[in-house]
């Protein structure tokens, strides 16, 4: 790693929007085998899409702001350094949404495994990705929409 990430610094990496909210992020730990670490900044009214993980458990620490947290359970809204583990499967589903007037930061840390599959229940899609190419020669990232939309 060529700097030294700082949870509470303004160093962002290259916005792909991955999670179709808006969020900031960098990584705080390079892509390795199995351990992530990444450091997120969600604006007002940003949000990541409710999901769940095959593959990778993950933990979540609020560093700043109160986001609303959303699981199986239900909604509430967190609080700052409040700790929240995610399960493998449809247990640990869980998505955030900044409702407030000021950034949300949080980190999510947890084992990174490779293939993964997603699951994104309120879109009816899963994802299979992997770090490795795949025959088309990227890097592996299929989409699969569980309800064909009708002709």
């Amino acid at each position: 790693m060529s700097r030294t990430p700082n949870v509470f610094g303004d160093e962002w990496d290259a916005l792909d929007d991955w999670s179709g909210g808006g969020a900031k992020s960098t990584r705080l730990v390079e892509q390795g085998p199995q351990l992530g670490a990444t450091v997120y900044e969600l604006g007002p009214e940003n949000s990541v899409v409710y999901h769940f993980h095959h593959g990778s458990e993950e933990l979540l620490i609020v560093l700043r702001g109160r986001p609303t947290l959303r699981t199986p359970e239900g909604e509430r809204q967190l609080a700052e350094g409040e700790v929240v583990h995610f399960p493998l499967g449809p247990d640990g589903a869980h998505g955030l949404r900044n409702d407030t007037d000021e950034a949300v930061r949080y980190v999510v840390a947890g084992i990174r495994v490779s293939p993964e599959v997603a699951e994104y229940p309120d879109t009816k899609q899963i994802t299979a990705q992997a770090r490795t190419s795949s025959q088309t020669g990227e890097r592996l990232w299929l989409v699969h929409d569980l309800e064909q939309p009708n002709d």
